[in-house]
């Protein structure tokens, strides 16, 4: 966890490095809360969000497609059937928290934009 914390600080760095002018006109790309919400539904929400993820992985698992898959050990439908199934929970737990929060599904990636911004309304809403 430290380590994807120092690679998302060096990240922003770099980008705040070599792309100044992106890295101002987007904030740095620093999460913060949007006018109108409460700090309480944002932590609601960005746990609920990837918290999908590996619930959506696990009930793909135990579905009877899923268990023939296994026993007949064609990987290529395991594969997809999984896949698919956790890229459409990624983007529908995008669609919910973008508005809200700005999406921190990865929380290393939201705490090293924070640190290299150094604004206080990203550092407020990490609290």
């Amino acid at each position: 966890m430290v380590a994807q914390c120092l690679g998302a600080i060096c990240g922003v760095g770099f980008v705040k490095a070599f792309q100044s002018s992106y890295y101002v006109r987007y904030g740095g790309g620093a999460n913060s809360l949007a006018d109108g919400y409460s700090t309480g539904t944002s932590l609601a929400v960005e746990i609920i969000a990837p918290s999908s993820r590996p619930q959506t992985l696990n009930e793909v698992q135990e579905t009877p497609t899923f268990q023939r898959v296994i026993k007949n050990i064609v990987y290529r439908k395991l594969i997809c059937v999984g896949s698919t199934s956790h890229w459409i929970s990624v983007f529908m737990g995008h669609l919910a928290t973008i508005p809200i929060t700005g999406t921190g599904i990865n929380p290393a990636r939201s705490f090293g934009a924070a640190v290299i911004f150094n604004e206080s309304k990203p550092w407020d809403d990490h609290v």
